[in-house]
């Protein structure tokens, strides 16, 4: 039992690394899926300067006002050879209304061409037109998840639902895409952008403006032709002044790939430190067994037993209770992980479980090493007894 209890430092270490890891590569994986989903030919202009390879300060909410629907607009209008649609975001969140049903959602603000854009699919009516974002119509296309949440089995086609006391005809519900772990398409609203801006939210810029590029190729060329063209819109002459930022998926990927990384490193290097404390356990208890056992070793060195197999018994002892507490780690780790994996995957999340075979390697070396390292001590405590003294040692 005492032993046990020892093992339970080592066994909890080597299960937290397992989770860790596993739970750190699955959320990687999801992040970079979920961008990966936006299309590898996307481009994004956003409010605010960011420094090289940094987010604009328009991510952590610092409201900035230079990005305009006319800018987008007018980069339409160059009728640029790689650019095929466009569409301008804002975005505002309300408690929407539909007889005695309530439900608190985000609703968006895009281009009649969003669809496109972003690849989504309309599932019954249509999208509002190019003229009705122009004329500030008052419609709004639901999500899936909200349009089941508000009208069940009902059409809700041609139903008014209101938003910020404005009254809005739904004309369109988009095919099922599935939550994401920042954003859940089926549970929001889309309204022409002008009428969010001008009649739900009172304001005259834009959010972000995302564009489909033809081919991935183009991207690079697509990039400095847009800033280019927003500086001289802007009247900026030094890049440095930059009030927005361009920025393309692969770019984003690369940032978030590099940023997951490094706090998957971060957080197994955390969970890691249980492991030197599991260590110490170890080593208080192999003292302890050396103070118990100084008769057997006397009794060994007597009949001849040297200082080096006094030292391998005890490390090969340590090295087993470390070993051992290293795999039921392991499989506790596994169980756990298939555990969060599960529960995960059961609230929407396209959750992999990822378990990779150099984990369980590292795991189970490392497990090994703790035993040897804090096993020396006792070992070397045990082969340096004197036989004498330590067979009338009571």
């Amino acid at each position: 039992m005492r032993s046990f209890l020892t093992m339970l430092g080592i066994i909890i270490g080597v299960t937290a690394v397992i989770v860790v890891m596993s739970v750190g590569a699955s959320a990687q994986n999801l992040i970079l899926n979920e961008v990966k989903s936006l299309g590898s030919n996307l481009i994004s202009v956003v409010p605010g300067k960011a420094e090289e390879g940094g987010p604009p300060s328009s991510v952590f909410g610092v409201v900035i006002t230079t990005l305009k629907y006319e800018d987008g607009e007018a980069l339409l209008e160059t009728n640029y050879p790689y650019i095929v649609s466009l569409s301008s975001y804002v975005k505002g969140n309300d408690r929407i209304v539909w007889e005695d049903k309530k439900a608190d959602v985000n609703f968006y603000g895009v281009s009649s061409s969003y669809p496109d854009v972003e690849d989504a699919e309309v599932e019954k009516g249509r999208f509002f037109t190019k003229e009705e974002e122009a004329s500030q119509a008052r419609l709004a296309v639901l999500g899936s998840k909200i349009a089941e949440d508000l009208f069940g089995d009902r059409n809700p086609l041609g139903e008014k639902i209101k938003i910020k006391k404005s009254n809005f005809t739904v004309v369109g519900v988009m095919k099922e895409k599935g939550g994401g772990l920042t954003q859940n398409q089926d549970q929001e609203i889309m309204v022409p952008v002008k009428t969010a801006q001008n009649i739900l939210l009172g304001i005259d810029h834009v959010s972000m403006i995302r564009f489909k590029v033809d081919d991935p190729k183009n991207i690079d060329a697509t990039i400095g032709f847009v800033e280019d063209f927003l500086r001289d819109r802007h009247d900026i002459d030094d890049p440095k002044d930059d009030d927005f930022t361009v920025r393309s998926v692969q770019e984003a990927l690369d940032a978030l790939g590099t940023i997951t990384t490094a706090i998957r490193f971060f957080l197994v290097a955390v969970s890691a430190i249980s492991l030197v404390v599991g260590g110490f356990g170890i080593m208080n208890i192999m003292l302890a067994t050396v103070e118990e056992r100084i008769n057997e070793i006397g009794l060994r060195k007597a009949v001849g037993a040297k200082n080096i197999h006094i030292m391998l018994q005890f490390l090969i002892e340590t090295a087993a209770i470390t070993f051992i507490s290293g795999i039921i780690g392991i499989v506790l780790g596994i169980l756990i992980s298939a555990l969060v994996a599960s529960i995960a995957g059961f609230m929407g999340y396209k959750w992999e479980l990822i378990i990779s075979f150099p984990s369980i390697i590292v795991a189970s070396f490392v497990s090994i090493l703790v035993g040897f390292i804090f096993g020396l001590v006792p070992a070397r405590k045990a082969s340096r007894l004197n036989p004498i003294e330590a067979l009338r040692y009571e």
